[in-house]
């Protein structure tokens, strides 16, 4: 769907060629045919766009850093991906699946200031942005179309922020820092409805001083407003984001193909026709007959009686279907391995069982945590440019990152995206805890390292144990608990005083 046709482009680049000779034999025979002689000079890789259709199968590796899909094929990728979402059963899952894990048990955003959080809480919960809801819209989108786009408004005098949404079909260039191409400074839309075209400034959370002049100057011009650019499956130097389906649209639609036709095979192996041979007919007879068949053909479950002159015989088709199993999971497996899932995800159990499950299950969370922590960085980016538009409008000045460190600090929790097995890391703790134990008896290990052994396993348990710190508190209370212990066990001198008041029974 996106690979090129060689064939095509070479005849599409030797069509132009010719012009191109035609063009220029007409214009050195102008030349010549002037008394004053004019000098041309060939315009370096000015042709090279026009003529060469087929120049990236030919030019130098380093003509061009360019790596980004062409303005079609990435205006085709934003209506297969899509399509593909909607109408493919495994291309659906190859984004819904790493959905669910990612944000099925909700996800909340923090900030140990009080004010900080009650500004967090009215964006989250806006009726404009109503995150609780839009969130899983968005991350599904920064999947299918493989970038975001999300216009923000600001109440000046309140620092209230609402997120608008700006579909990647509808943008036509990326602009990036001249002096810096991994950083993007302006996103440009194509022409709108209304018949203009928009160009916003991106977000960045900092105050302009943070660029070069030249990129100052630049970023002045893009006044229709500010707007947030996140993308994903992107290279470094002017990379616009890619779908999660990019990789596999064609084997997914060849997929689709695939058990389409054997849905079709499935359907005519059970059609049958009947063979009637009618014994010692001549032409005239056979032809008589079956059109007295033919207008009168059996009905199911009705009797067919004839004489000994007639065979009747019910022939079905052998279609000779082959190895469709072993195909169907030759073609999904491709597929699958291209998205990092694992078969048994996919209804295909085979001989998995929990031990191998986990064990091919592992990449895909490796692959699954790196999309999370992005999601991270995009709800803390949000996050931040929400609290610092809170505190521009109520202050009236950029806030310091290294004085208001609160407003830069915002967390944002999301759910564990497997139940972990603990009891093996319990056992596993037990038997660290001994061992730690013996080897700072022996004097071959410090209780420092011993602890960060420990705080190892811990770490897999989910507690965080910051040894130097563990170890001081953990002497202290033992000292604490000796001071106590002698307090407890010093005995005091009887002095006779409790037996004042108390009657002598004995005689």
């Amino acid at each position: 769907m996106f690979g090129s046709k060689k064939r095509k482009a070479k005849q599409e680049a030797e069509f132009a060629a010719k012009i191109a000779a035609i063009v220029t034999e007409t214009i050195a025979s102008n030349t010549a045919a002037n008394e004053s002689a004019t000098t041309f000079k060939e315009a370096a890789g000015a042709m090279a766009g026009s003529i060469d259709a087929d120049d990236h199968l030919y030019s130098k590796l380093s003509g061009d850093s360019n790596r980004n899909l062409s303005g079609p094929t990435r205006a085709r990728m934003n209506k297969i991906a899509p399509y593909l979402w909607q109408s493919n059963m495994i291309a659906n899952r190859i984004i819904e699946l790493p959905l669910a894990y990612l944000l099925a048990e909700g996800v909340k955003v923090t900030n140990d200031d009080e004010d900080y959080q009650a500004v967090i809480d009215a964006f989250w919960t806006h009726p404009i942005n109503n995150m609780a809801i839009k969130l899983e819209k968005k991350v599904r989108e920064l999947s299918i179309f493989g970038e975001q786009f999300y216009p923000a408004f600001v109440n000046p005098l309140s620092g209230e922020v609402q997120l608008s949404y700006l579909d990647p079909a509808h943008v036509e260039e990326v602009i990036y820092d001249p002096r810096n191409p991994e950083q993007p400074v302006g996103v440009k839309t194509k022409r709108m409805t209304n018949g203009r075209q928009y160009v916003y400034r991106v977000i960045i959370n900092g105050p302009e001083s943070v660029f070069t002049k030249q990129t100052q100057r630049l970023r002045e011009g893009f006044n229709d407003g500010d707007i947030f650019y996140f993308s994903i499956n992107s290279f470094c130097a002017h990379g616009r984001g890619n779908s999660d389906l990019t990789a596999q649209c064609d084997f997914l639609d060849l997929y689709d193909d695939f058990i389409f036709g054997e849905g079709d095979r499935a359907e005519n192996s059970r059609a049958f026709v009947w063979d009637v041979t009618l014994k010692g007919a001549d032409q005239n007879k056979v032809n008589a007959r079956a059109a007295e068949i033919e207008s009168n053909p059996p009905r199911p479950g009705s009797a067919n009686v004839h004489n000994d002159s007639e065979e009747w015989k019910a022939e079905s088709p052998n279609l000779g279907s082959g190895d469709t199993e072993a195909l169907a999971k030759l073609f999904r497996n491709h597929m699958l391995g291209g998205a990092t899932m694992p078969p048994s995800w996919f209804a295909d159990g085979g001989d998995v069982n929990r031990a191998n499950g986990e064990a091919m299950a592992e990449p895909t969370f490796k692959i699954l945590a790196m999309r999370q922590r992005y999601i991270i960085y995009m709800l803390h980016e949000i996050a931040t440019f929400v609290i610092r538009q809170y505190y521009t409008a109520t202050m009236g000045i950029e806030p310091d990152r290294m004085v208001e460190t609160d407003v830069f600090k915002s967390k944002v929790v999301m759910p564990e995206m497997t139940a972990k097995d603990i009891s093996r890391y319990a056992a596993a703790l037990q038997q660290v805890v001994v061992a730690v134990n013996l080897g700072i008896t022996q004097g071959i290990m410090t209780e420092e390292t011993g602890l960060s052994v420990i705080a190892s396993i811990a770490d897999r348990l989910g507690v965080e144990i910051d040894p130097a710190q563990e170890l001081i508190s953990a002497q202290a209370a033992i000292a604490q608990k000796a001071k106590d212990q002698v307090k407890a066990d010093t005995f005091k001198e009887f002095d006779g005083a409790d037996d004042a008041g108390v009657d002598d029974d004995t005689e």
